[in-house]
């Protein structure tokens, strides 16, 4: 039996110097003025497909199937992700160590061995989701989708905005448990992390991974949301990295990528514009500009 190395559920570092300071803990551990704060608002970064793109890794799946009901609520694992990560962003400090601790808490209860072969992994291969590689492969695709989903269809984003986001979403995975150790230093080897992931043939669709997926893009609904369901499966195979759409078999051809950039460009000029805040805009977003915020660099904060 092979099993991959993993240490105790990781807990977040406080933040020195901000533990007596009321203002900072009402201010929580971003300010208006971060990349996250500004790219992370956008209500539209829920959609993509940062489900299957995590379920891509065999032992995610493998988790996900035997400790999660996704097959009665596909869709409440990522909301549930993306409701932590808002809470991170956009709470107050005591909010965000709040959320931060009941993820850990949920990860420490995610563990088993897998009983055949998937991919590279042998049978009896033991995971846990606090395992960091693991862990880094997630908050990877929660990185990976959010920017595309921006680029594609609120606006392009400079290098600069991409590193920006990149170091304040390090500050997001520590305090949800992976290790500095782990992430990658920079954008640039962040985005090689993911080459080599995808190149390695250690993430690959498997049987459990096709589950997953038939529940979040086919579940049981009226004749009337079924429009939706086609939208939503045109965007995640168009945005998903070819080879593991094909490893998904996603119908996608010169149709449907003409017809995604079309919807993209059309939501981008003409849509968004238009929305009032109260419908782009994520709700604790909105809330969290009626508190009196001052900046503050967060990964000064985070080190020792």
């Amino acid at each position: 039996m092979r099993a991959i190395g993993w240490g105790v559920p990781q807990k977040a570092k406080t933040l020195p110097g901000l533990s007596v300071n009321e203002d900072a803990d009402a201010r929580g551990y971003f300010s208006p003025e971060s990349a996250v704060w500004r790219i992370a608002r956008e209500s539209v970064l829920m959609l993509g497909g940062a489900l299957l793109m995590q379920a891509a890794h065999p032992l995610v799946a493998a988790g996900i199937v035997a400790h999660s009901r996704f097959r009665e609520s596909p869709w409440r694992r990522l909301a549930g992700t993306m409701s932590a990560i808002y809470t991170v962003v956009y709470g107050t400090r005591a909010e965000a160590d709040r959320v931060a601790a009941r993820v850990r808490a949920i990860h420490a209860g995610v563990q088993g061995s897998i009983p055949a072969r998937l991919g590279l992994y042998p049978a009896g291969t033991r995971y846990a989701a606090y395992e960091p590689r693991l862990l880094l492969w997630v908050h990877g695709t929660l990185v990976e989708t959010a920017l595309v989903m921006h680029e594609t269809f609120v606006r392009p984003l400079g290098e600069e905005e991409r590193q920006a986001f990149y170091e304040d979403m390090k500050v997001v995975a520590q305090l949800f448990g992976t290790p500095v150790s782990v992430l990658p230093a920079s954008f640039a080897d962040f985005q090689v992390y993911q080459r080599q992931r995808l190149e390695s043939g250690e993430i690959v669709v498997t049987d459990a991974a096709r589950e997953v997926a038939e529940s979040v893009l086919r579940p049981p609904v009226t004749v009337a949301l079924r429009p939706a369901l086609e939208a939503l499966g045109l965007l995640t195979a168009g945005l998903l990295p070819e080879g593991l759409r094909e490893q998904y078999d996603l119908p996608w051809d010169r149709a449907r990528a003409a017809l995604l950039a079309a919807s993209a460009q059309a939501l981008r000029r003409a849509v968004l514009p238009l929305l009032p805040d109260i419908v782009r805009a994520v709700g604790l977003e909105r809330r969290a500009r009626d508190r009196r915020t001052l900046p503050f660099d967060p990964l000064r904060a985070f080190a020792r």
